[in-house]
């Protein structure tokens, strides 16, 4: 990694090795075959897909607003790197992490919606990756 220090590297792992952890939780979820409920699966996609657009941000020496809005990071990575808007289909990500975590609010959701979910994550996780790379992170 070039003109990086330390502490920066060693804060972008830490945010890579939470998000991984969120995916293989939703992956796991998929996985079984007892009634592992869609909502818990897809709230922790998009906590995978959130931290690794900050993972990049961190990289970037860009502060963001402690959010869970997907829209609101890919802007600001975007700010970064304009191909980031290629990654607009996972603005979804947001109402599985918030809106149906809460009566009042709660959309039942599906097995599909589950799937969906854990796909834009993937794509989002591999999108940064390739990213990271490119610049020099080397430590996946």
């Amino acid at each position: 990694m070039k003109n990086k220090n330390s502490e920066v590297e060693k804060l972008v792992k830490q945010w890579i090795e939470i998000a991984e952890e969120d995916l293989s939780v939703a992956i796991l979820g998929l996985s079984v075959s007892s009634s592992v409920s869609y909502r818990i699966i897809s709230f922790h996609s998009p906590q995978c897909a959130e931290k690794y657009l900050k993972a990049f941000l961190v990289f970037n020496n860009l502060e963001f607003p402690y959010t869970h809005n997907i829209t609101t990071l890919i802007d600001l990575c975007a700010r970064v790197d304009n191909t980031f808007e290629s990654l607009r289909d996972a603005e979804i990500l947001s109402s599985y992490a918030t809106a149906n975590r809460y009566p009042g609010e709660f959309e039942k959701l599906k097995k599909s919606d589950a799937v969906k979910s854990v796909k834009l994550s993937e794509r989002v996780a591999s999108f940064v990756k390739k990213k990271l790379k490119a610049a020099g992170f080397k430590n996946f």
